[in-house]
This record gives C-alpha cells, sequence and structure tokens, in this order.
C-alpha cells in the first residue's frame, strides 16, 4: 500500500490494540524498523517516523498530531479499523493506511489467546440469552436456539468452539 512513499507516520495506539499486541510502541517500532530493512535492502530508502496515541478513537487524542500529519506522504495506523476512519476524517489532505485488519471484538481467554464476544450489531441482546451473544458466537449467527447439529455442547461448525446455545440453555437453567 505504502511501496511508493517515501516519507511516511506510523501510528499507534494505547488502547485494545496495544493489549493485544498489535498495535503499541512495540509493535510500532517492530513494523518501521522491519520497513527501513526491507527499503535498505532494495536501494530505496525511506524516512519513517512514529508515534503512539493515547487512542485513536477519541478526537481529543487524534488531535495531537494536528501541526506534524502534513509533513507525511503517507500515514499507517496500527488501531482497529475505528483509528484510520477518525484520522481520515479530521485531517481530510492525507491518506490513511490500515495497518491491522480487524476482526472481531473479544476478550483474552487465556494469554495471547482472543475470541469474539460482540458482532457490534448495534441490537444488543444479551440480556436474553444469560449475557452470551448468540450473534457473534453461535456459527451461523442462530437466534432461536441450537441447530441441531452440535453435539455434546460442541459446535458443528468447529470442533474447537462450544456451542453457545449450549451454553445459553446450561446458563439459563443453573
Amino acid at each position: 500500500m505504502v511501496a511508493d512513499k517515501k516519507k511516511i507516520l506510523i501510528l499507534g495506539c494505547k488502547g485494545c490494540v496495544t493489549v493485544c499486541n498489535v498495535g503499541g510502541l512495540k509493535e510500532v517500532e517492530i513494523l518501521a524498523s522491519s520497513m527501513k530493512i526491507a527499503r535498505k535492502k532494495e536501494g530505496n530508502d525511506i524516512d519513517i517516523d512514529i508515534q503512539v496515541l493515547e487512542r485513536q478513537c477519541d478526537t481529543e487524542y487524534v488531535a495531537g498530531i494536528r501541526d506534524v500529519v502534513g509533513n507525511y506522504e503517507a500515514a499507517v495506523s496500527l488501531a482497529c479499523g475505528v483509528g484510520p476512519q477518525f484520522l481520515s476524517e479530521m485531517y481530510k489532505d492525507q491518506t490513511f493506511y490500515p495497518g491491522v485488519n480487524t476482526t472481531f471484538f473479544g476478550g483474552a481467554v487465556q494469554h495471547g489467546i482472543w475470541e469474539e464476544r460482540c458482532a457490534g450489531c448495534g441490537s444488543c441482546v444479551i440480556h436474553n440469552f444469560g449475557g452470551l451473544c448468540p450473534i457473534a458466537r453461535c456459527a451461523k449467527s442462530l437466534m432461536n436456539g441450537p441447530c441441531g447439529g452440535s453435539s455434546k455442547g460442541v459446535c458443528e461448525v468447529n470442533k474447537d468452539t462450544v456451542c453457545i446455545w449450549d451454553a445459553i440453555v446450561k446458563k439459563k437453567m443453573e
């Protein structure tokens, strides 16, 4: 995406992507270093600066780069998908490239293991299902009970996944 750019700003975020080890200071530094090494091997030098914002999903913190953002041909955001959108809306003359492919809203169930918990649908119904989300956690997003293909509490689509409907029923019966 930025192969033809000579002066790039890489922006990290101290929010959830830092906790996930995807877009914090360490990852921003690694990306900048990797890009510099790759370009040097090609004989194509690059000027990269880095900054890590408190949050890229808050205009108060996004405003912190106002004085420097125009100095770059491009900016790469290592925030979730919200970050580059906030940046693009605030700085209309700059192109912001996503450095992260956001796939879900989730939480750490074990160290380094993340699972989806929310689809961000805007119509939250978890209060009806014991606090568990069938939209995000059922492979078929079924809202009216299990599909019939699950067996012994395991999802038929992914054998490593608990059938959320089995978990909902068990929780409701407690």
